[in-house]
């Protein structure tokens, strides 16, 4: 029997746009790896602005298009449960990094992360931070699932290299 080895929750404000969209592409990621059973795998968002609603359906929108559904996920808030309970706290720009590191106790600051840390692509190892599409235009949506795409590639290499997967 295969038992969990990490646990991931990939945090934004919201939990409707980029944390939503991280989560269904790393589940992807992982299940085409063979390591979806290996990971428990989850997003939160800092605020509980939208509990229970599905991810923005511009998000859905571009993220089906490459392969990715996000119509089963739920917002949800992060709670200090969360902060105790996941190995690694993955936020999307320094505004949630500050929000969430302000939550936590010294003994899991280690834990924190951001997603733009893991990018492998040269034109994206000096972004800092997965930008809000909330706002923006279809280009938007795609730059968030390009850094994604690539974070969650990095993180899964990553993974790889300190969890020993196979």
């Amino acid at each position: 029997m295969i038992t969990l080895e990490t646990s991931i929750v990939f945090i934004r404000m919201g939990n409707i746009c980029r944390s939503p969209t991280a989560e269904g592409v790393f589940r992807h990621k992982a299940r085409a790896a063979g390591l979806i059973e290996r990971i428990a795998i989850d997003s939160a968002g800092t605020h509980n602005y939208h509990p229970g609603e599905p991810p923005d359906a511009r998000s859905q929108h571009h993220a089906l298009r490459r392969g990715y559904d996000l119509s089963d996920l739920r917002a949800r808030a992060l709670t200090e449960a969360d902060i105790e309970r996941f190995d690694w706290l993955i936020v999307m720009d320094g505004l949630n990094d500050s929000t969430v590191r302000s939550r936590m106790a010294d003994v899991h600051q280690h834990k924190l992360r951001r997603l733009t840390e893991f990018c492998l692509r040269d034109a994206y190892k000096s972004v800092r931070e997965v930008p809000d599409p909330y706002y923006g235009e279809r280009a938007d949506f795609e730059r968030v699932l390009d850094l994604v795409e690539d974070g969650c590639d990095g993180l899964l290499a990553h993974l790889r290299e300190t969890k020993a997967f196979g």
